[in-house]
């Protein structure tokens, strides 16, 4: 963990300024501040000021704003490089470290007027690989809740309304863990989440989830909750707002009880499961898709408009052509 006490003034002023002005989430916040510090600590190694290979034991606080102004595009490239070939990062892992260092770059050049010149100015993102999400079929996702619904435990109730929530609704682990009871609207059938961004977005509720919210409340604890979790509507054993490992660890043992590889399958595939089945099932415009998911790029929503093999099978044999 990447504590602000241990960066340069600069990069602390940096996350400053994308709370208060870019109204950045506490998610983003720590990406940035990770990111940054890794590239500040490779900075280090590449400009020959430590001996240190170890970067958990590399420290950025005394390196100056000076050392920053000498940084170049190429530089820059030979932190994405190694990244590249020395840790095996993901071209999504790349490309979010380039945006970080692109807005980093352009918060010192044109806001602060710590440096002169912005070397991170034509930095392109690398290339992201396409390929098509893993998601649970619908008779996977069926027996998936029908574990849930069956299993024998005290939070049974909120288990299901859990699994129901990312079955149906598509919303991130972040979104989910993060509602409070009074982002529903029961009248409505609908609710309110914080998404990617701090951008609020809303998200309508079938019958099958507000059935499983309904039946959660009525058993979630009335009393002994901790002050700041008293509006949460998933509370842990502790009474506190529910964490996100113990959501994962929720799905996670539900999968294995439904026979399904927790090696492929995560809550963020329940996502694409979600996703994947409301345009394959549901006849759903993909800009529709891409509202209920929140998506700020029509192109991320894309990767759900793969269909089945089957499907692709019956648009051949159904060819006019088929059978002359």
């Amino acid at each position: 963990m990447i504590k602000r006490e241990d960066n340069p003034d600069y990069l602390n002023s940096f996350l400053d300024y994308s709370i208060t002005i870019l109204n950045k989430s506490p998610n983003s916040i720590k990406e940035y501040n990770y990111d940054l510090a890794t590239f500040l600590k490779f900075i280090k190694i590449h400009f020959g000021l430590t001996d240190e290979s170890d970067y958990s034991k590399i420290e950025i606080k005394d390196l100056p704003i000076a050392i920053i102004r000498k940084i170049t595009l190429n530089d820059i490239h030979a932190f994405i490089s190694y990244l590249a070939t020395e840790l095996h990062s993901k071209s999504a892992t790349r490309a979010r470290k380039v945006s970080s260092i692109r807005v980093f770059f352009k918060y010192l050049s044109s806001k602060a007027k710590l440096i002169e010149t912005n070397p991170a100015q034509d930095l392109e993102t690398p290339k992201l690989d396409k390929r098509t999400p893993k998601y649970l079929t619908l008779e996977d996702s069926k027996k998936l809740l029908d574990v849930a619904s069956n299993e024998d435990n005290r939070n049974n109730e909120r288990d299901y309304a859990i699994t129901t929530l990312f079955l149906n609704c598509g919303m991130r682990l972040s979104e989910l863990v993060n509602i409070n009871i009074k982002d529903i609207q029961f009248d409505d059938c609908k609710m309110t989440v914080i998404g990617k961004g701090n951008k609020e977005r809303t998200i309508y509720l079938n019958n099958a989830c507000m059935r499983a919210i309904a039946n959660y409340l009525e058993v979630r604890p009335k009393e002994g909750i901790d002050y700041k979790s008293r509006d949460a509507l998933f509370l842990s054993e502790r009474r506190e707002r529910i964490a996100n490992r113990t959501v994962q660890y929720i799905v996670k043992k539900e999968l294995q009880k439904a026979g399904l590889d927790t090696n492929k399958y995560s809550v963020h595939k329940l996502r694409h499961t979600a996703a994947t089945l409301m345009y394959q099932y549901g006849n759903v415009d993909i800009r529709a898709l891409q509202e209920l998911l929140g998506h700020a790029s029509i192109s991320t929503t894309e990767i759900y408009t793969h269909v089945a093999n089957e499907q692709v099978r019956n648009a051949v044999e159904s060819n006019p052509l088929a059978n002359l």
